[in-house]
């Protein structure tokens, strides 16, 4: 999906992460799976997560104090250490989305901006892990500016950092409300599928950016 039509060249790409370049750092699904490894009530972590993950996300606690508020308000039989090594072995790469905007940039030139939300340690484990930096100029993450998408100023500071107009801005997120945000500050925007990246990258060639 794709809309604010523009006849101005595409200079950059803004991307979320999670559900686009990776899976999701810690969703619904990494929490059932962390419920049955480690034998925890899951609605219950599902409560503490919905009451304190927000925070964290914004940088305004640590991983340890998320979870500390979340799983280890008790004695477990496990350590911290290990339930963050396991987190942190949910996420996987969409290997076909990473070369396409590997590939663009380079034949382009394209400036490449991460707008996402994600907590310190998920999100500097997740760049350094699959290697974005090599690719990705700069990270506009919830837990660096402190505060989240959907809030409109996200997108604002990755256009000052940016340095480029909004119009040869395309902003692609698997969420069609924040593509609709960012639409709404002038960008362009693609809702992307993890399953289609081919929908996706015809998308992007119709905007002028052809791979092959």
């Amino acid at each position: 999906m794709a809309a604010n039509p523009s006849s101005a060249p595409v200079t950059a790409l803004f991307l979320d992460v999670g559900g686009v370049m990776l899976t999701n750092g810690w969703d619904r699904k990494s929490r059932e799976a962390a419920a049955k490894q480690f034998g925890l009530d899951l609605d219950d972590l599902n409560d503490r997560h919905r009451m304190t993950f927000d925070t964290y996300e914004t940088g305004k606690l640590s991983l340890d104090e998320y979870l500390k508020s979340s799983v280890f308000y008790k004695e477990r039989p496990f350590t911290i250490e290990e339930f963050r090594t396991f987190m942190f072995n949910q996420s996987v790469a969409y290997s076909g989305m990473i070369d396409l905007i590997r590939g663009l940039k380079e034949k382009y030139k394209l400036r490449i901006a991460v707008v996402n939300n994600e907590g310190r340690e998920l999100n500097e484990h997740r760049i350094r892990t699959y290697k974005l930096g090599e690719f990705v100029d700069f990270f506009i993450s919830s837990c660096f500016v402190h505060f989240r998408k959907p809030d409109a100023d996200i997108w604002k500071v990755a256009l000052d950092i940016a340095q480029v107009p909004k119009e040869e801005v395309v902003y692609i997120d698997d969420r069609p409300m924040f593509v609709q945000v960012a639409q709404g500050l002038g960008l362009r925007g693609i809702v992307h599928n993890h399953k289609d990246v081919a929908q996706t990258k015809e998308a992007l060639a119709g905007m002028g950016l052809k791979l092959d």
